[in-house]
């Protein structure tokens, strides 16, 4: 298996070849990377997100459950419409809407059990993008205008906007309060954010719900990953929300199929009820040895409140209901639909990929895994292929979708939209395989073969 990082963003990539090529392992890149991400794509995730990763040491694979818990308390959240596409979606933020964090944690957990190198190591590329800036690439532009009511709101109004307008594409993003935000984790490790300097930061803010003992409670956890056979590979992922397992063994065989065919049966596996719209971003990492690391993370959208001095912005987890259903107790996990996903063979790793999306997330993730694995795609054009996601109103279509399956499906009652180009609404995947690694054009992703 060649080396490689993909993530979703250059800078972020970057960061990742720079540790492989100092000698860190492939956990070690995924957390320079995230942290790293924590300052090139806060337009999709922060530190004080949630996340899921999935591990391969060279003989086991594990995950880890770094997503945020429910906290001790609950007031009332503030209500915040956001056109989402062509749906106006409410979001939930407020200082009242932000989980217990455990990216964090999870990144600590993932450094003592699998890193290599020392733990500054690892955040000096994220404190160097925060000192620099980092300049904003074109698709968070996009994001970042679809979004701008809450991204205006607070400090944000500072951060992510100039003369009454949000950045656009190419102009520098400044956040030095992220200096002193990764300062602060260089020096007291993961620790700061639960019972450190950050920590009581946060918990200064008014109207948060989270207490020190939550905080001090906090524990990423490692869990066995579901294990799927298809196709004569074995897929290692999650249960749970991301509906992997299940979609996996519904999917025919694509190779060979005509265009038409492919699309129609893509939709028909594909149908689902879900809606929804939180941010994420993935990153993934394969080193020398063979070993992988695929990490996941999301803010939810944003809180829209940032702790004061370190521009971090809260996560809104608590108030994306999808993900906060039933009745999670202080310290349960939240649910998650990610599914950072490992394939193998009989020759061993075959693919490590991960996607960002919401409920897009396993359409985008499951379709560029087959068109890797089945049709015998390289992985930049499995990437770059049009994707069609149905949702229970519609069909949407990015353009370049087979035009005679669009018909069929109208033909067939179905309302399609017709998307005028490729959109950060149908995911972002990021994955390394056996014939090199991929970014999203969608989310200006970026990928790098060591």
């Amino acid at each position: 298996m060649r080396a490689g990082v993909a993530a979703g963003h250059p800078a972020t990539a970057e960061v990742g070849a720079e540790i492989l090529a100092d000698g860190g392992s492939a956990a070690d890149a995924v957390i320079s990377m995230a942290l790293a991400s924590c300052v090139g794509e806060t337009v999709y995730s922060g530190l004080l997100s949630g996340c899921h990763a999935i591990v391969f040491d060279g003989s086991k694979v594990m995950n880890l459950d770094g997503f945020a818990a429910a906290p001790s308390g609950t007031d009332d959240l503030v209500e915040l419409p956001i056109a989402f596409g062509e749906e106006i979606v409410v979001y939930s933020v407020g200082p009242a809407s932000c989980a217990v964090p455990g990216l964090p944690a999870a990144l600590g957990e993932l450094w003592r059990s699998l890193g290599r190198l020392p733990w500054p190591r690892l955040v000096e590329p994220a404190l160097r993008l925060a000192r620099e800036g980092v300049p904003l690439p074109p698709m968070h532009e996009r994001s970042l205008d679809m979004l701008a009511a809450l991204y205006v709101l607070d400090r944000g109004g500072e951060l992510f906007a100039r003369e009454g307008r949000t950045l656009v594409a190419g102009e520098v993003l400044r956040q030095p309060g992220l200096v002193d935000a990764l300062e602060a984790i260089a020096e007291e490790g993961s620790d700061s954010v639960y019972r450190g300097s950050i920590a009581e930061m946060l918990l200064a803010i008014d109207g948060l719900v989270l207490t020190l003992d939550d905080l001090r409670d906090y524990r990423a956890r490692w869990r066995e990953p579901a294990l799927v056979p298809w196709n004569g590979y074995r897929v290692a992922t999650r249960s749970g929300l991301s509906g992997v397992p299940e979609l996996l063994p519904r999917l025919p065989r694509f190779a060979g199929l005509a265009e038409t065919e492919r699309v129609l049966a893509f939709v028909e596996a594909l149908e689902t009820t879900e809606t929804g719209g939180e941010h994420t971003t993935n990153m993934v990492a394969v080193d020398g040895h063979g070993r992988a690391c695929v990490l996941t993370h999301s803010l939810g959208v944003g809180a829209g409140v940032w702790v004061p001095g370190l521009d971090l912005q809260l996560n809104n987890l608590l108030g994306e209901t999808d993900i906060a259903f039933g009745d999670p107790q202080p310290g349960d996990h939240l649910e998650s639909r990610m599914a950072p996903t490992l394939a193998f063979d009989t020759d061993g790793l075959a693919l490590a990929i991960g996607s960002a999306g919401a409920t897009r997330l396993r359409t985008a993730l499951c379709s560029v895994l087959a068109r890797i694995l089945d049709e015998g795609l390289e992985p930049q054009d499995a990437v770059d292929r049009p994707r069609v996601h149905p949702t229970p109103s519609a069909i949407d279509a990015e353009p370049g979708v087979d035009e005679r399956a669009l018909q069929e499906l109208e033909a067939a009652g179905r309302t399609v939209r017709r998307w005028e180009s490729l959109h950060h609404y149908f995911g972002g995947v990021s994955c390394v395989g056996r014939t090199g690694a991929a970014g999203d054009p969608r989310r200006s992703g970026a990928a790098i073969g060591i």
